[in-house]
This record gives C-alpha cells, structure tokens and sequence, in this order.
C-alpha cells in the first residue's frame, strides 16, 4: 500500500546536501523532521514520481510560484497542494493576495527568483518575504514528500514543519 515514506532510503539532510539546492540546504534547519532521498529526475514529476517510488499521491505536496499585481506592486508567491488536489489561484489565492491580476509564474522566472530546478521547487528556502500560502488538507496529510529545490531529489517532512516556515500561511485554497 503506497506511503509516505514509499520505497525511499531516506536520510537526514545534513548527510545529503549534495541533494539539496542551495538555498533549501542553508533552510532545512527549520523543518526537524526533513529527511531526503535520491530519485530518478526523469521521474520528478508528481505522477510519475508515486507510482514509481510507491508514495501515495495524498502524500505528495505540489508548490507552484504564482506571480499577483496590483498597480505598479509585484507579489510572488508560493501556494502548496497535495497531488490530489488543484488550487483556487484565482479566487482565493489572487484574493488573499490583494492582487487584481495573478498568473503562475514563467519557468524562467520562477527558477532564477528561488535558485531551484524546475520541477523541484519547494516551500523551503524561498525568498524572504514571499507568502507561502499551504493548503489546509496538506497539514492533515501528516507527512508529506515535497521538492529539494533539484529534480533528482525529493524531501520528506512532517507536514506541521511548513506551517513553521517563514511567511507561510494556511488556507483552505483549492477547488
């Protein structure tokens, strides 16, 4: 029966910061439950991901950055689902924002702004002061699998530990 943990060897992040980028290793710290594991990055996507490591995709969090404006003011954000479920970015994330207009924000913009892979992008060691905007069906998901900031990694978390995060907020965000 698909987990969590699924068939990961995972190991704590301080024995495996070569699998971590850069600004996800000087942040993990904050997130005492994280583990981390190796993966096949041809197989990073969420789908893909489940059914070849056995995760249960209840058990998976997506991140996407979200771009918001208002006027002349730019917001970026990070909005966190489960795998099983899809986000409401323009009602309820462009409304908590404040923003009139909201986007996803472009590959390359979402990678050079956070210094992570695409299709790694994680909540943890985002740029200061971007809301992180969790969904509440992900802190009653327990534990979760998340992105390692590089697609040949995942990180395994309790999910409480993203509550913990800086700026992070939880909503009821999807559909």
């Amino acid at each position: 029966m698909p987990s969590a943990r699924g068939t990961l060897p995972w190991s704590p992040p301080s024995r495996s910061t070569h699998l971590l980028a850069a600004p996800v290793a000087a942040a993990v710290g904050a997130c005492p439950s994280a583990l981390v594991a190796p993966i096949d990055p041809d197989v990073a996507d969420t789908t893909a991901f489940c059914a070849a490591y056995d995760v249960a995709p209840r058990s998976s969090a997506n991140c996407i950055v979200v771009i918001g404006r208002r006027g002349e003011t730019t917001t970026y954000a990070a909005v966190i689902v489960l795998a099983t479920g899809r986000a409401d970015v323009n009602g309820v994330v462009r409304r908590h924002l404040g923003v009139r207009k909201i986007s996803f924000a472009s590959m390359d913009d979402a990678v050079s702004r956070t210094g992570m892979e695409y299709g790694g992008i994680t909540p943890i060691g985002l740029p200061s002061g971007w809301p992180v905007l969790i969904d509440e069906d992900v802190l009653a998901a327990g534990p979760v699998v998340v992105g390692s900031g590089l697609r040949r990694s995942k990180v395994l978390l309790d999910a409480a530990d993203l509550a913990t995060l800086p700026g992070a907020q939880v909503l009821s965000l999807t559909l």
